[in-house]
């Protein structure tokens, strides 16, 4: 079988197979092959009918991505490889504090869901995004481009609720000002601290303390064709290949 540069080493196979607990049964195509399909099409950002034949057929790849979704293990593959990553640094295993901002992204599907946010200039989806410090992804939620952001804040604290993390305090731009910071104290127990930019002309653009960290890991994003335009037709899918971008950048690090 050809090897590509998205094949998953032996350690990163390893880790992915003693977090996930895959048994080791005899198969036709292993499943170390199936998840280096899912990160060849999420690197080159070719369509499931267009996988190299090298790897399993598409059917098989594409139902072993949507088995794992359904059983949640891309959530839990995550989780853990941001713990093993953060524990490797120095630091505590759980984060306390998270950062919040959004992303619009232009469509790439013309039948997918989407629409124009008027801010951004962008039609499309826009995600939702909670990171550590690191800019390691703690959260995401996919919505419509026009969904503004103090409206989609609370569904995104539920999704962070639902995670059972260890956040206390969140950092987030001024488009999370007003009613909103008060109601998810009141509803999720959440501190929502918003910074402000102030450019000073004279200086010139600084990048805002601990915020820009988010804008980072939108940057890693579009370094996988997958994820720089909207190819899915489901909101879940393009969560799926957002938690999928940033389970590859932490299997490079552990």
């Amino acid at each position: 079988m050809k090897n590509y540069p998205t094949d998953l080493s032996d350690n990163q196979w390893q880790f992915i197979k003693k977090t996930l607990q895959l048994d080791d049964r005899r198969r036709k195509h292993d499943l170390r092959s199936i998840w280096n399909s899912i990160q060849y099409l999420l690197k080159t950002g070719c369509q499931w009918r267009m996988l190299p034949k090298d790897f399993a057929k598409w059917q098989l790849v594409y139902y072993y991505y949507k088995k794992w979704s359904d059983l949640e293990q891309f959530d839990l593959l995550l989780s853990k490889l941001r713990e093993c990553v953060r524990v490797k640094m120095g630091q505590n295993a759980e984060a306390s504090l998270g950062i919040l901002d959004s992303q619009s992204v232009r469509w790439g599907n013309n039948k997918a869901l989407n629409s124009f946010d008027g801010n951004k200039k962008v039609k499309g989806i826009k995600r939702h995004v909670i990171v550590d410090k690191n800019g390691f992804l703690i959260a995401v939620m996919v919505t419509v481009a026009n969904i503004h952001d103090s409206k989609a804040v609370m569904l995104m604290m539920r999704v962070l609720k639902e995670m059972l993390c260890s956040i206390n305090v969140i950092i987030a731009d001024g488009g999370y000002r007003g009613e909103i910071i008060e109601q998810v104290k009141k509803s999720f127990g959440y501190l929502i601290q918003v910074v402000m930019r102030s450019d000073d002309k004279k200086t010139g653009f600084k990048p805002v303390h601990k915020r820009w960290v988010v804008e980072r890991t939108f940057s890693w994003f579009d370094n996988d064709r997958r994820l720089c335009r909207n190819y899915e037709l489901l909101l879940e899918t393009s969560e799926n290949m957002v938690k999928l971008g940033a389970i590859k950048l932490l299997l490079n690090k552990i």
